[in-house]
């Protein structure tokens, strides 16, 4: 994307936040179905996703779970312009929180929400802003085009209420924020190769799995909290539930640990499986000799 077309987009963005939701997940739907139609090699990735996480379910299933999560993808991608410039008391309307958003605050030790990768991801970072008063932190991976990067940051750093900490660099700031007490906003699932990670079930493939979520738990002396967020139908905003804290996580096993945590997020699937994020290589790292499953 060029520096003109990327200030475009965020101008498109803009304009449509100050229509009502229930109109924008209509665009965002058409939107969704064009990608469909236009993005054959994320279709593909997302098709042998499905194909290899619910093997049991015929291809007619499949495709039609990957023509719903598109639609849902698109709606993504026009609603952020609603979290990055819209009025905070219409935020507040739209998105209803469930559970105890609020354990961060009074905890006495630092709490790492664990996010998969639903569509209403970014929605979930706002309620950890919008709903409690602890500073946050999280990491996000730099976007090469510097416009959009800066829109990112700019959209996810509105509220004045922690900061980003993009993937490429050092870990010790953010280090740093956890010991201070900042909530870590941790998204633990996706495949960044083998480096602090092992091969871990999901779905009963071995996946590329990070071991941070355990091991910064137990250094940090940290509660875990898991955090799913969801989009609902038309206008009716958005969901994110804040779970009870886990009693029994980090142990000294990571690998256990993490085999868990995929357990769970699997389990979170398939409440909602049309809006995870099938479009990432999820299985893309693979053992010495053993052959792609994207090829």
């Amino acid at each position: 994307m060029t520096m003109i077309a990327a200030r475009l987009a965020l101008a498109v963005l803009w304009l449509l936040h100050w229509l009502p939701l229930g109109l924008q997940a209509v665009i965002g739907t058409s939107l969704g179905r064009l990608l469909h139609r236009l993005a054959g090699k994320r279709r593909k990735v997302a098709l042998r996703n499905v194909e290899l996480c619910f093997p049991e379910w015929d291809e007619a299933r499949r495709a039609a779970l990957v023509h719903e999560h598109f639609q849902w993808l698109g709606r993504s991608i026009l609603e952020r312009g609603l979290l990055w410039y819209a009025p905070v008391a219409r935020l507040k309307r739209l998105i209803h929180v469930e559970g105890d958003v609020q354990l961060a605050e009074r905890s006495e030790r630092p709490v790492m929400w664990l996010v998969p990768h639903f569509m209403a991801l970014d929605v979930a970072g706002a309620s950890t802003q919008l709903f409690q008063k602890q500073q946050v932190a999280s990491i996000y991976q730099q976007q090469s085009n510097k416009v959009m990067d800066a829109a990112i940051r700019r959209g996810r750093l509105r509220f004045n209420q922690g900061d980003v900490f993009p993937r490429s660099d050092s870990a010790k700031p953010l280090i740093r924020a956890i010991r201070q007490r900042w909530a870590f906003f941790n998204l633990p699932d996706m495949d960044f190769g083998m480096r602090d990670a092992a091969f871990v079930p999901f779905f009963g493939v071995p996946a590329a799995t990070l071991l941070a979520p355990s091991r910064m738990a137990r250094a940090l002396d940290m509660a875990v909290q898991p955090v799913v967020a969801e989009t609902l139908p038309g206008g009716r905003g958005y969901r994110v539930r804040f779970l009870p804290a886990w009693n029994d996580f980090p142990t000294d096993d990571a690998i256990a640990d993490t085999a868990r945590m995929n357990r769970w997020i699997e389990e979170e699937i398939r409440r909602q499986p049309a809006q995870y994020l099938w479009v990432h290589k999820r299985f893309k790292t693979r053992a010495a000799g053993e052959d792609s499953l994207y090829d």
